[in-house]
């Protein structure tokens, strides 16, 4: 679908998040995201970084003449769903930025996590740490340069990678992308409440001191038709690491997505955030 039909289609769903609308944006790119599973196929699937169900990730990308940079990408769910997609056409979804990065000549990573209620606070922040160790001590044997991993996260994916550098200012990542997050510059909503517990908890588990803080290169984005809260999250880190920092860190503004889009077109014919992605690695990688 051509971009101003695809915006316009976007623009016409709103901000509030529904199960039905996720069906809605899925639709859009069905077609595009499917033809990029058969020209991308994954080069590892399954592989365990720990020994709970939920703690494997899968591979794309392969071998080249040196070893390449490697992009780890952890989704998003509300804290409560969500996975890694596969090999099939019909599980695109997530598993296409592994592809995207592959395509760029990367490795990608995509992983699961531990998923609420089950496994609350702090259990996704410390599954992507354990999915990092896992890499740093083995994605040489597939291409990867263990010393250049840069992680991603969407919506809870987010919260999750700024909950790791939380828990470990000092991790081994170049650097983090963090699109459509919760930091803690908003009250807590009453479904996260499942992971992170009540608002006192929540006032001293929620990221956002340390990643206003961190040293670590970041690439902060949101959507132009995220929901109020999740805008005005980006603001408030925005705002925060300006006071902290004096400059504020790489971001951009999706034009023409939502929330769930955000993700979900990477890998499609909108090239606008995966190359902004793809030249943040490439500066902080060199």
């Amino acid at each position: 679908m051509p971009f101003d039909a695809t915006r316009a289609a976007i623009a016409a769903m709103g901000t509030t998040l529904t199960p039905d609308l996720l069906g809605q944006v899925r639709a859009l790119f069905d077609a595009e995201q499917a033809a990029l599973t058969q020209a991308v196929p994954a080069a590892a699937v399954d592989l365990a970084y720990g020994p709970h169900e939920r703690h494997r990730l899968d591979l794309y990308g392969t071998p080249g003449d040196a070893p390449k940079p490697v992009l780890v990408f952890v989704h998003g769910g509300g804290f409560l769903r969500g996975d890694k997609g596969g090999s099939e056409a019909e599980t695109w979804p997530n598993a296409a930025v592994g592809r995207m990065a592959a395509q760029a000549g990367m490795i990608g990573a995509v992983i699961n996590y531990r998923l609420a209620p089950d496994h609350t606070w702090p259990a996704g922040s410390q599954d992507v740490l354990a999915a990092l160790d896992w890499l740093a001590a083995h994605v040489a044997d597939h291409g990867g340069d263990p010393q250049r991993i840069v992680l991603v996260g969407t919506s809870a994916g987010a919260v999750h990678v700024a909950g790791a550098i939380r828990l470990r200012p000092d991790l081994a990542a170049r650097g983090a992308v963090l699109l459509s997050g919760l930091y803690g510059h908003t009250p807590l909503d009453e479904r996260d409440q499942l992971y992170y517990g009540n608002a006192q908890d929540y006032a001293g588990r929620a990221p956002g001191e340390a990643i206003t803080a961190t040293t670590l290169p970041l690439l902060v984005a949101i959507a132009e038709f995220d929901p109020p809260r999740f805008q005005a999250e980006f603001l408030g880190l925005m705002a925060d690491r300006l006071a902290r920092h004096g400059t504020m860190p790489r971001g951009y503004i999706a034009s023409g997505h939502n929330h769930y889009s955000m993700a979900m077109h990477l890998g499609s014919s909108d090239r606008r955030l995966a190359d902004e992605i793809i030249a943040f690695v490439h500066a902080i990688c060199a």
